[in-house]
């Protein structure tokens, strides 16, 4: 795994939060560069605002897809990333002999007990889930190219070149998701302390560690801030323990919770969310921030990986259901006892290894669920175009439910469905440019009965 610090706030972090708090506590803006005792006056009171003025920028290469789904991006929001997309991690699944290298690897640094017969046979269950998307990727690729000239009427040249991408997405929920992948990532410098304390899983532990030193390598007297001692010593994972393999499901699941304060929704126009979206930055949508919506999903690990994206977005821990998503060209494909029988062996391997290893073993298609909590501001802009059908299959289909959760709560011309639109509902404008989806956008089929069907691709 490679690490490397590529962009910091440029001054020192320990000048930087003494002339923060100088600005706290003086009458006139303090000289830059005058030093307090950051450790004891403001680092061992909890004075913790004046240290988060520093960030720095990680790049990681060779992180297992897994650790950052269940590991780096899980819990808290304090963070900015930006991770390689599975559309464009494709070659590891064309050429995969050097990823198998890069796997055993990685299990062998982190997982030292795992070795011998274990190690192979978990090379053989992820080399299963290679040759099973290898095997049926060609087939898919045909039924992909049929169902966009089903659903796509107008598709360009740039959406039919993208067939392949869209066989590869739904062919990879055979593939486990310890495969290698890269990010960006930004972290004040609480975070980042917070992130090296908290560490619960091997690779998370060696990854902040790393980021650790590379920070106290630039910054030597901010060592005091780093103290192992602090850190966690104890594993977490999303266990397997007691989940039973029940069978396939060709479409996520909604369920609504809860809606809190309906009556106070303002709806946002649509200049505050585009190109720049504004909506926790003005003062006549503050009201959506203490409307709610609270609901429980189930999805695939592949969708909940992009489901991470919007940290205004409150979460519980997720739970594996024992469910394997097949999405629709997988299910023409016929793979249902494949998906099955693969989730088994997922399991059986499981049991002779770390939880923390298991649950990066998982397939793309292992399903979770999950609670989410947010308020109206933070709906609409994780909603802004889940409803777009260049938004993946099955982040549509979610995103489909929780419309006609609400539909069915307050009837179809509450303003909160306003939310759940793709761009083009309303005047049949697609704001993609070149990469319009291809789909009929006539006036005609443009209402809640007709323009939000199940789709296929």
């Amino acid at each position: 795994m490679d690490i490397k610090i590529i962009a910091k706030t440029d001054v020192d972090p320990l000048d930087l939060a003494s002339h923060a708090a100088g600005v706290c506590y003086q009458s006139a803006i303090p000289e830059f560069g005058k030093r307090l005792d950051v450790e004891n006056r403001l680092f061992k009171p909890s004075h913790h605002t004046t240290l988060q003025h520093h960030s720095i920028t990680f790049a990681v290469e060779g992180i297992a897809v897994g650790d950052i789904t269940f590991g780096m991006h899980l819990t808290h929001p304090f963070y900015n990333s930006d991770q390689r997309s599975g559309r464009y991690a494709v070659k590891m699944f064309l050429e995969p002999e050097d990823a198998y290298a890069k796997i055993e690897k990685y299990i062998k640094q982190f997982w030292l007990e795992v070795d011998g017969e274990i190690l192979e046979k978990v090379m053989n269950y992820v080399k299963r889930g290679v040759s099973i998307y290898h095997g049926n990727i060609k087939r898919a690729e045909e039924i992909a190219e049929k169902f966009v000239l089903e659903e796509r009427i107008f598709a360009s040249e740039i959406i039919k070149k993208n067939i392949p991408k869209y066989a590869q997405e739904q062919m990879r929920m055979f593939i486990p998701v310890i495969f290698p992948t890269a990010f960006n990532l930004t972290l004040n410098k609480t975070a980042l302390i917070a992130m090296y304390e908290s560490a619960w899983t091997p690779p998370m532990r060696y990854i902040t560690g790393e980021m650790a030193r590379l920070f106290t390598d630039k910054y030597p007297e901010t060592a005091f801030m780093f103290n192992p001692e602090r850190r966690r010593k104890t594993d977490w994972a999303t266990s397997l323990n007691g989940i039973s393999v029940r069978g396939v499901k060709y479409e996520p699941e909604l369920e609504l919770l809860n809606i809190y304060n309906a009556d106070k929704f303002v709806e946002p126009s649509d200049d505050i969310t585009h190109p720049v979206d504004r909506l926790h930055f003005t003062p006549e949508l503050m009201n959506n921030s203490i409307g709610e919506i609270a609901t429980k999903i189930k999805i695939s690990l592949a969708t909940m990986g992009q489901d991470q994206r919007h940290r205004t977005i409150r979460r519980s821990a997720p739970q594996f259901t024992g469910d394997f998503y097949l999405p629709p060209i997988l299910r023409e494909l016929g793979l249902d006892q494949e998906a099955i029988s693969y989730l088994n062996e997922w399991k059986e391997i499981s049991k002779l290894m770390s939880e923390t290893l298991a649950m990066i073993l998982a397939p793309y298609g292992a399903m979770v669920t999950y609670e989410k909590s947010g308020s109206f501001n933070a709906i609409a802009h994780e909603q802004g175009k889940r409803l777009c059908w260049c938004a993946q299959e099955e982040i549509y289909h979610i995103g489909r439910l929780q419309r006609l959760a609400i539909e069915e709560k307050f009837g179809k011309k509450h303003l909160l469905l306003n939310i759940f639109e793709p761009p083009c509902y309303k005047d049949g404008k697609c704001t993609e440019g070149d990469r319009y989806c291809g789909r009929d956008r006539a006036k005609e089929i443009r209402t809640s009965e007709k323009y939000f069907p199940k789709r296929k691709i």
